[in-house]
């Protein structure tokens, strides 16, 4: 089962991950990002083309299905404007071993911040406004995964 959500509304952590489990298996593993405060953040704000973004999330999941054995498989990223300490992301991934639900989840996450079309702006306590780049460090962790 593959389960790629994008949208406004927020998740339930739990509720989710027992959606996962259901599907079988003994170990899960999941990723929930938030709104990190650099000391200075008001809003982050994320756009996206719908087509385009679930395309691409649903590539990213059936990667992971193809590498690992997993029986489940949730991605639900956040868009619009969220405030510092809301979630944006949540990966739940589920096999039949520890090992195959980690790196899957973790394979989807680096494979989210550097290949998922997500365009994001940050608005300062000042007003300013920035559009986040690349960072260095999520492109080499997406290295590690090429084959």
């Amino acid at each position: 089962m593959i389960r790629v959500e994008v949208g406004t509304a927020d998740f339930d952590i739990g509720a989710e991950t027992a959606k996962v489990a259901e599907q079988g298996g003994g170990a899960i593993a999941s990723f929930v990002g938030q709104v990190r405060d650099d000391g200075n953040l008001d809003t982050l704000e994320l756009e996206h083309y719908p087509a385009m973004t679930d395309k691409a999330l649903r590539k990213i999941a059936e990667t992971a299905q193809a590498d690992w054995p997993l029986h489940a498989i949730t991605i639900i990223h956040r868009v619009g404007k969220l405030s510092v300490g809301e979630n944006i992301v949540l990966v739940v991934t589920g096999s039949d071993h520890r090992e195959a639900a980690i790196e899957s989840c973790s394979f989807i996450m680096d494979r989210l911040k550097t290949v998922a079309p997500f365009w994001k702006k940050e608005t300062g306590s000042d007003g300013s406004t920035k559009w986040i780049e690349e960072r260095e460090s999520d492109l080499k962790a997406s290295e590690k995964w090429q084959k």
